[in-house]
């Protein structure tokens, strides 16, 4: 048994100019978290297809499940999803469920007809496994490729919450025999982080190896955050 490392790629040039806030990534990393996934490496990355590929390439040497947000979309700034097609050696086609998913969206949820480039949406490479999204017009992807799982998933957070938890969680928890990831913490409030140190640096040498000790400054207050993994809950 072993731990199971997990890489997020968050992918728009919006991510990069701070136009819009990544809370993906955190969300991503706290769901991992719970169930004994440990998050290696977080990511941002633009909407270039040289960039994409060489994260791709680079994250897959440090982890076993690399899970990605954005890039998805309809309009030409969104070029994940050719990409991974051509990553993964693959062909655009289209996905039965995804096409019934997107005309029931716009003909009976948004009440208007339903475009060629809304279509689209439903084309994805032959070399995935289609995840339905129940909350918008994209689909998630996963591929497999060297003992690597990788997950596309749109970038929108609702939508991209519910594949998580419909689909994702319960397909990395079938798949790996996951370990358990404990926290505890203690709030400490009137005392800054140096003076904290130097009053717990005897109980903090003696911990196990296996225990680590985190500080976690904030205005007024520390937080001493304990964690430890392993299989024997």
């Amino acid at each position: 048994m072993k731990n199971v490392n997990a890489s997020i790629i968050t992918i728009g040039d919006e991510l990069l100019i701070g136009q819009v806030n990544d809370t993906n990534s955190a969300w991503i990393a706290q769901q991992l978290n719970k169930i004994g996934v440990a998050v290696k490496r977080r990511v941002a990355v633009g909407d270039s297809s040289e960039d994409i590929v060489k994260i791709l390439d680079e994250e897959s040497k440090y982890s076993d499940i690399i899970l990605m947000t954005g890039g998805l979309g309809p309009t030409s700034d969104d070029i994940t999803k050719n990409v991974l097609c051509d990553y993964f050696g693959g062909k655009m086609v289209v996905n039965k469920g995804a096409l019934e998913n997107v005309k029931y969206l716009f003909e009976k949820v948004f009440k208007r007809p339903v475009s060629a480039i809304n279509l689209m949406q439903a084309e994805v490479p032959d070399v995935c496994e289609v995840i339905q999204n129940k909350r918008g017009s994209a689909p998630g992807m996963i591929f497999h490729k060297a003992n690597v799982i990788y997950i596309s998933m749109p970038g929108v957070p609702y939508e991209m919450k519910g594949i998580m938890g419909d689909s994702v969680i319960p397909l990395l928890k079938e798949k790996f025999e996951l370990p358990i990831i404990v926290h505890r913490t203690m709030l400490t409030a009137g005392i800054g982080e140096s003076a904290l140190a130097e009053i717990i640096k005897d109980f903090e040498d003696a911990l196990p190896t296996e225990i680590k000790l985190a500080y976690l400054p904030t205005y007024g207050m520390v937080r001493l955050r304990l964690s430890t993994t392993g299989f024997d809950k």
